[in-house]
């Protein structure tokens, strides 16, 4: 009888191929977590932390990943819950600098270091003020004196290095950087100066004018410097109260300019006269002032309130009519009814009386 050999069975490789791919899953995770878990690049600026009272663990991390101050939020949390942490945070601000780690930003938030209390203010602009009230909001939201604020914006020179185009220079100006503390909301250190205060809003307006595609090309096609702009941006700002109608309002101005025909925009008269009137008389169109619209063609010499950028966009691309005149509906709405005539402007007039129906 013949010897039989039993082949052995080739082993298979679908074990090793899985525990490779888990292996590599496992190194993949956790570099991932590594990587996420270390801090942020260092600085030396502080950043602010405002927490609220009430604020749990979880809203906490949100912000610090919001400011920069962590890499991960979810990491955070579950490192706090680890090392059994969170329960002692205080609410209150803090000042800290990226590049702590966790261990680090929760001594901070357990009130093992220094808590600095208001460290900075926050400062809100609406748009369409002027450099007195926003001179009078700054002081009563920071303390700064009103005052000195406004003599700064006298001094445009002090500024030349973060002016979109050079140093205004037109006589008559009432303030030289009207037009230029672009309305926003600041936060500004506590012991930030008057100066680091105004060339902040200055810049803000070279930064936000920088924003804008195309800005010099639309800008040489409308045949104005950044100054005139600034001004007529103004107007729009003043005059509107629809966005939609901000594009047509500009067009207002531009077929008047190009007439020419004099403006005749109150808001420059409410300018002149240093206060808001809900309704001028005769006698205040007769202003003696180059802002007087009513009195002096053309634009006045500056802008006579901080323009949103809405504003400045419709002043650099106006909507194409052949509007001329344009009175407010009385009708709640903000709305204008435009006209190509004086005798149609009337007629709106009268609408308007009527309800604007």
């Amino acid at each position: 009888m013949e010897n039989s050999v039993i082949p052995k069975r080739k082993r298979s490789k679908a074990p090793l191929v899985l525990v490779l791919i888990i292996l590599l899953l496992i190194a993949s995770v956790g570099s991932f977590i590594y990587a996420s878990m270390k801090p942020m690049p260092a600085s030396k600026e502080a950043v602010t932390l405002e927490i609220a009272e009430g604020t749990g663990t979880s809203g906490i991390a949100d912000q610090l990943q919001e400011k920069g101050l962590i890499r991960s939020a979810l990491l955070y949390k579950v490192y706090l819950k680890m090392e059994k942490q969170g329960d002692a945070f205080k609410a209150g601000s803090y000042s800290l600098n990226p590049g702590l780690d966790y261990a680090e930003i929760t001594k901070v938030l357990n009130g093992g270091e220094k808590v600095t209390q208001k460290t900075s203010v926050k400062v809100t602009i609406p748009e369409g003020l002027t450099v007195s009230q926003i001179a009078d909001r700054l002081a009563k939201a920071g303390g700064w004196d009103a005052k000195t604020i406004r003599q700064l914006t006298r001094e445009p020179n002090q500024f030349a290095d973060v002016l979109p185009d050079g140093v205004p220079s037109e006589e008559g100006l009432k303030y030289a950087l009207e037009g230029y503390l672009f309305p926003d909301t600041y936060e500004f250190s506590t012991e930030a100066s008057p100066e680091d205060v105004v060339r902040r809003l200055v810049k803000e307006t070279t930064t936000k004018l920088e924003s804008i595609p195309n800005f010099d090309a639309l800008l040489k096609k409308r045949g104005l410097n950044v100054h005139q702009l600034l001004t007529v941006a103004s107007l729009i700002e003043r005059e509107a109260v629809v966005d939609a109608e901000r594009p047509l309002i500009a067009s207002v101005i531009y077929n008047r300019l190009d007439k020419p025909m004099k403006l005749q925009i109150d808001a420059t008269v409410q300018y002149a006269l240093g206060k808001q009137k809900e309704r001028l008389l005769y006698s205040d169109l007769e202003i003696d002032s180059p802002y007087n619209t009513y009195q002096h063609e053309g634009l006045p010499p500056g802008p006579i309130a901080a323009p949103s950028l809405k504003s400045i966009e419709a002043a650099l691309q106006p909507e194409a009519s052949d509007y001329y005149f344009y009175v407010t509906k009385k009708d709640g709405s903000g709305k204008h009814l435009f006209a190509e005539t004086f005798k149609q402007h009337q007629q709106n007039i009268e609408t308007s009386k009527a309800g604007g129906k």
